[in-house]
């Protein structure tokens, strides 16, 4: 995760024909921080830097142009130690730390910020399991706010395609037209959550060579519909025991179908090897957005579908010992 700086956002005051639109001077008081520390400032939705600036005797200055206004950036330290999520907007802003840890540093002069903190004093009071509770009623709350938008787009597979779409309605024209309204919308348009018992959701998705493969082609067979990635610890911790599943049961007639959630391609084809997964493997490099993803409803991984020879789905979430057991079943 990245750090965020402490500081003071100022619209610079030029003339309105002089004045490029979404330029801003960023300056700050930060708190025990070293001589030359070098602060960053990016993009949380591209992950991509927008301008740095060093740290000398607690103070900071930016100045840099933002491409739109609100948006959501990461203040922090190179090693990732200070970090602050904040959101801009073309105005002057306040940026203080000095009362508190770097990360709880107090913001003015954004209403998309201040409504964003207000929520986060809210959640650090309440338990943890009530979260969730609160966030929704933010959302139906604020259908305006572009940290409604945000926020719903994180939990669309969690709420399901229902809640998402009631709460989605309500949003207005801009929220629903901004980046997160579109990726809420393409959700809403894909998900299908097939569940137990149900027949399988087909679709199409590229293999590690770049070929084109389709759930569908291993029909007649009994198939793991497995979701995971090369950053997911517990998929990573769990691929030797499927890998001596697969190895058991492939002869008897069953098959693996694994979808990646990786963006980066490299990663994931050094994972399938490393780990030496000889199944199908396909994904889109889309992390979170990724369409099978979408489909199913999943929201966290690993997770997997178990799909019986007819195309019906039997079983999800099956590790170890009782994947083992279904397929014995299945498969005798």
């Amino acid at each position: 995760m990245k750090k965020l700086f402490f500081g003071i956002l100022t619209v610079l005051l030029v003339s309105c024909d002089e004045k490029p639109q979404g330029e801003f001077e960023l300056t700050g008081t930060t708190s025990g921080i070293d001589n030359g520390t070098v602060l960053y400032l990016d993009h949380v939705s591209t992950n991509s830097l927008i301008d740095s600036a060093v740290v000398q005797n607690n103070t900071f200055s930016f100045n840099t142009r933002l491409t739109s206004s609100p948006d959501q950036v990461v203040l922090r330290t190179k090693d990732y130690s200070h970090y602050r999520f904040l959101w801009l907007e073309n105005n002057p802003m306040l940026f203080n730390q000095t009362q508190s840890d770097f990360r709880r540093a107090n913001v003015t002069g954004s209403e998309t910020e201040n409504l964003a903190q207000n929520l986060q004093k809210g959640l650090d009071s309440l338990p943890r399991q009530e979260h969730q509770k609160r966030e929704m009623e933010f959302v139906e709350d604020n259908p305006n706010s572009i940290v409604s938008a945000k926020m719903l787009a994180v939990y669309v597979t969690t709420w399901g395609k229902e809640k998402t779409k009631e709460l989605f309605d309500n949003f207005s024209e801009e929220n629903r037209n901004s980046e997160y309204g579109k990726k809420i919308s393409k959700y809403i348009e894909l998900n299908k959550d097939p569940d137990i018992g149900e027949q399988f959701a087909d679709f199409e998705m590229k293999d590690i060579n770049g070929n084109l493969q389709k759930l569908s082609d291993l029909k007649g067979k009994a198939v793991l519909l497995e979701f995971w990635a090369s950053w997911c610890g517990p998929c990573r911790k769990e691929n030797p025991n499927l890998v001596k599943t697969y190895e058991e049961f492939n002869p008897k007639g069953f098959e693996i179908f694994a979808v990646s959630l990786d963006e980066d391609e490299t990663s994931w084809k050094k994972a399938v090897e490393t780990d030496s997964l000889n199944w199908e493997h396909v994904s889109d490099l889309a992390g979170s957005a990724n369409e099978a993803k979408l489909i199913y409803g999943v929201h966290g991984i690993p997770d997997n579908f178990l799909i019986n020879e007819k195309g019906f789905i039997i079983g999800r979430n099956l590790r170890g010992e009782k994947l083992d057991e279904k397929l014995t079943e299945l498969l005798k």
